[in-house]
């Protein structure tokens, strides 16, 4: 949906549904690193990393029985 504003260079719209269907169709990796330090002095570092994918019926899973629990 284009924005209708009088400049020029006006942002172009996404609805978030469109947004959220691109993103779990491609997939995306998020990750980060979290430091908790008092006086410059680590004391705690957290790595966060997670995987965002739809999941489909016509994909079969990689394992031959029900996973790996």
């Amino acid at each position: 949906m284009p924005w209708d504003a009088p400049e020029p260079y006006a942002p172009v719209g996404v609805p978030l549904v469109d947004l959220l269907d691109r993103v779990l169709a491609t997939g995306v990796v998020v990750s980060g690193d979290l430091v908790l330090a008092i006086a410059d002095v680590p004391l705690v570092r957290i790595s966060l990393h997670a995987l965002l994918a739809s999941v489909s019926d016509r994909v079969p899973a990689p394992w031959s029985d029900s996973g790996p629990l």
